[in-house]
Order: structure tokens, then sequence, then C-alpha cells
């Protein structure tokens, strides 16, 4: 009995240890087969096809699409020399086959480092100082080779001695609609501070950079040349000092370019400048003078003060 009994328990045991047809443990090993077979073919199928539609290393990357998508042509010469650039961008338009304007090749105009004539001088002056201010001018203003003009309140007497020395002299525009609410100061703020929109309006050509500063303001040229060619005129700059008063740079701001001594404008500042001014101005009536006004500007557009020390303002 106890040896029918053991031989009983072994069947059992041999019939549960069976697996059943269907049962996860015999389909598993199938799935990574088939899986296993599903990639190896995917893989070779997309290697084959690859190899078969390569195309050789050495074809002209232009004759595929030349008749039918304009082409758009980059030579860059790398000689500084005048004759070798011009010697190198013909012999490239001749090696792609396509012919450029003679002018193209004889009248590339190079770069030209910013100099006086470049750069248009706003100088924010009142009829009633005018006579002993224009003094000021004098000392550094040269008719023959710089570009100005002096922006008034109200009409002054032009004296003969002063024509051709200095600056044209302009009356500032019209200010009456714009809000000004600060006690201590004085609305000619608002006028003063589009002096650079108003110069821009006059239409100059060749600009790079606006220099705005008051009619006691002494710029030393070569060293503001000097500073100027530092910076790609083409981008939007604000470039100017804080003042030599700490007082005056807590009680102001210590990221503000101060007027009395001079800050210089980009020309495409300038013009993005005199598209919102006018609204800008009229969102800040509590502010107190022209340079925290042209601050607030240039805050809306998104363009911090480039300190420069050169830039002095003595109170």
């Amino acid at each position: 009995m106890k040896g029918n009994k053991k031989d009983s328990e072994k069947v059992i045991w041999d019939q549960n240890s069976i697996s059943v047809p269907g049962s996860p443990a015999r389909i598993l090993p199938k799935l990574m087969v088939w899986l296993l077979l599903f990639v190896t073919v995917t893989y070779v199928f997309y290697t084959l096809r690859l190899v078969s539609t390569s195309q050789p290393c050495n074809d002209d990357p232009l004759s595929r699409h030349r008749s039918s998508q304009p082409q758009h042509l980059s030579l860059v010469a790398l000689s500084g020399n005048d004759s070798e650039s011009d010697v190198g961008l013909a012999e490239g338009a001749a090696a792609t086959g396509i012919a450029l304007p003679r002018r193209e090749i004889e009248e590339r105009p190079e770069k030209q480092p910013t100099d006086l004539q470049h750069v248009v001088f706003g100088i924010a002056a009142s009829a009633k100082l005018w006579e002993q201010r224009k003094e000021y001018i004098k000392i550094w203003y040269k008719a023959d080779r710089m570009r100005g003009v002096v922006w008034l309140d109200d009409e002054v007497e032009t004296k003969e001695e002063d024509k051709g020395v200095l600056p044209p002299i302009k009356i500032s525009g019209d200010t009456s609609k714009f809000v000004y609410k600060n006690k201590q100061g004085h609305r000619s703020a608002i006028r003063i501070s589009r002096i650079v929109s108003e110069t821009l309006r006059l239409g100059m050509e060749d600009v790079r950079w606006f220099v705005m500063g008051d009619d006691d303001t002494v710029f030393v040229t070569e060293n503001l040349i000097r500073i100027l060619r530092k910076y790609d005129h083409t981008q939007y700059y604000y470039i100017g000092s804080l003042s030599e008063s700490h007082l005056q740079n807590i009680y102001f701001s210590y990221g503000m370019a101060y007027g009395g001594g001079g800050f210089a404008i980009s020309y495409p500042l300038a013009k993005a400048l005199e598209k919102i001014q006018d609204r800008c101005i009229q969102r800040y009536p509590g502010l107190y003078g022209s340079d925290d006004r042209m601050q607030a500007c240039m805050a809306e557009l998104g363009v911090p003060l480039t300190k420069e020390v050169g830039f002095h303002q003595v109170s």
C-alpha cells in the first residue's frame, strides 16, 4: 500500500509538470524568435535599399535642379587684397557656369570703418541761453567735417560770424499734447528726449550713429570715433555712462546714460525708438528729465545701457 501511494503521487506530479499546449511557457520563446526574425529582415531590406539608391560623391549638386529651381550663390573671397578678391569672384562664377555682371566683380564696396561722416550730432539747447552756450559748441564742432543739428525751443537771431561755424538750427516739434506731472522738473524734458527721433526724421543718408548732447557738452571727436568703432552699428546699441555723482545715480538710475556727458544710439535702434517713442513718453508722465524718459523707452525695446566711461557727466 505504501509503495502504491508513492507511485500514484509520482504519476500526478509528472502529469502536472507536462506543459499544456498554448501555455505562456511555450508561446514566449516563439514570439522572441519571430521578433528577432522580423528585425533582421527589416535591417537587411533597408540596408540594401540605401546601397542601391546612393549617389556618387563627385556629383555636381547644381546639375540636378538647375533647370527647375533658381540658384543662390555665395562666393566669399578669403583674401583682403582687392585684385585677388575680384579674381576669386570671377573664377568662382566661371566654375559654376553662372555669369555675373562685371559691375558686381569690379565695384564691390569694402566695409568702411566708422568715421565722423557716419555720425550725426543732436544738440539740445534753449533760446534763452543760446548766446552763451553756443561758444561751447564752437570749441569742438567742425562744420566742414561733421554733421549735426541744434534743436531749440524758440527762434533765435543768427549772427553773421556764426554762419558756417555752428550746426544748422531747428525748432523742436510741439509737445503740448504730452502730459508732464513731475513737480520738481520742467516739461522741456519731453522736447529734449525726442531730439534723436526728430533728427532721424530729417532723412540724412549714410548715418550709423546719432550722438546726443547738451549745448554745454564738449566732445573730443577722435575719442568718440575710437569708441564707436568698437561696436557693430547695424545692431541695437545705447552707449553712454553714469553720473560722477553717486547721489544722482541713486536718485535716478545706475542703468541710464546721462545726457550731460552725451550718449550714442545706433541707427537701427534710433529707427525702432522713433516708432514707439511718443507712445512710450505718454506712459511715463511722472518722470523728471529727458534722460530717464530715454531709458524708459530703451527698457521697453529691451536694450540695456552699454557703459563707456569716456562719456563724462560732471555734476
